[in-house]
């Protein structure tokens, strides 16, 4: 998966802000990509609502791992900025994406009472040496096999925590990475 993962080679300083809008529309992709693999290995869907719905799983793992991974190197403060200016920016995204997909309504609470649920959820789980633990990868795995429903629950679980899951973080700690890397 190829995507633009720096920032330009000029001076200017980017906030907080900036890289948590950026880190958000590059989680939104590779939970795009990871759903486009899995339909690839067949794992077919049936409705846009039920893609959306994949893709949300994983943009809300993403979502946590983008957190654990800022709790090194941010303050509190700043770590709240990232997440809460990330989980808004993939807010919208979802927003946008529902509305062309079911109409226009209001989709973003739904949304954001899901981040909280499973963020929730997530934080109970260890995160070892710089990678999300099997229990965060297992849990990953069943919500996006509840999702799939049941022409696939035997396989999904396996096939996201041991291939997508570890490609989705790949992609992600390479993104944070270079986009908090000097420009030169």
């Amino acid at each position: 998966m190829r995507m633009k993962s720096k920032w330009g080679k000029n001076s200017k300083q980017r906030s907080v802000a900036d890289n948590a809008s950026a880190v958000a529309f590059i989680a939104w992709r590779i939970a795009q990509d990871a759903l486009l693999d899995l339909e690839n290995e067949d794992y077919q869907t049936e409705s846009l609502k039920q893609r959306m719905d994949v893709v949300v799983e994983f943009v809300i793992f993403l979502a946590h791992l983008a957190d654990r991974i800022t709790y090194e190197t941010m303050s509190e403060t700043e770590r709240e900025e990232f997440v809460v200016t990330m989980v808004k920016h993939l807010a919208r995204t979802h927003q946008a994406s529902m509305e062309e997909i079911d109409g226009v309504k209001d989709y973003k609470e739904h949304f954001i009472n899901l981040v909280n649920e499973r963020m929730s959820d997530y934080a109970e789980m260890p995160y070892e040496n710089g990678k999300p633990s099997f229990s965060m990868r297992r849990y990953l795995g069943s919500k996006v096999q509840d999702v799939m429903g049941e022409r696939h629950n035997k396989w999904i679980e396996t096939q996201v925590l041991e291939i997508n899951a570890p490609s989705a973080v790949e992609h992600l700690n390479k993104a944070i990475t270079d986009l908090y890397k000097p420009a030169f």
